[in-house]
């Protein structure tokens, strides 16, 4: 596979040559995998209870009212 510039080190394996990859793809990556894991503890914390089933996505809603009280129940 390639015979290659002898650019970096590169490892032959079962006659394929695997290149080492650059200082800035391996902390890019590494920078984009801290990013994706806060992002997920995140919306764990956030979402974490309704995927659990532990309560309904719609409990704790009932201070929003905006007017669209109980008032209306009662007159009927």
């Amino acid at each position: 596979m390639g015979g290659g510039g002898g650019h970096g080190g590169s490892t032959t394996y079962k006659g394929m040559s695997l290149h080492h990859p650059k200082r800035w793809h391996t902390v890019t990556g590494k920078g984009l995998c801290a990013v994706m894991w806060f992002w997920v503890l995140y919306r764990a914390k956030q979402d974490g209870p309704v995927v659990l089933g532990w309560r309904h996505p719609w409990e704790g809603h009932e201070d929003h009212s905006h007017g669209h009280g109980h008032d209306h129940e009662t007159s009927h």
